[in-house]
């Protein structure tokens, strides 16, 4: 692994560190509901780092949240330069995180599917053949000859 991409995998371990830490402790924003900071990603050059978080609770707490973290931004990109110590300070961009919503939609149509299988092996219990009980073609055996 290149240095670069060691050091941007550390940054992004360090922002993830240092946002946390501050929405536990430091933001006192009402609107912010129970935040969890799932990843950082940042861009090859180290300018733009996007912070992917979930909220536990309902669309009102995503919204209140959403906008919590829009009012802190600026205050959370200062505490991530002073704590990096970097040249540059990264933009820091919140962004919610789909994975859990898709990861609930796929686990819902994994027991849709188990369940419509169990009706199938159901019905197939007490089924019989249309036609023949072995419909496919045999050779010839002497006695049939």
């Amino acid at each position: 692994m290149p240095v670069n991409e060691q050091r941007q995998r550390r940054l992004q371990d360090r922002i993830r560190e240092i946002v946390a830490r501050m929405l536990e402790r430091q933001i006192k924003d009402p609107r912010l509901g129970f935040v969890t900071v799932t990843d950082v990603r940042i861009t090859a050059d180290l300018r733009d780092a996007t912070v992917f978080y979930t909220v536990y609770g309902d669309d009102a707490d995503w919204e209140g949240t959403a906008a919590a973290l829009a009012s802190a931004q600026g205050l959370i990109r200062a505490e991530v330069g002073k704590q990096t110590g970097i040249k540059h300070t990264p933009t820091v961009a919140f962004q919610p995180d789909e994975l859990p919503t898709n990861a609930r939609h796929i686990d819902d149509l994994i027991h849709q599917a188990r369940r419509r299988d169990e009706e199938v092996a159901q019905l197939a219990v007490d089924a019989q053949p249309i036609g023949d009980a072995d419909p496919y073609r045999k050779p010839a055996t002497d006695d049939e000859a």
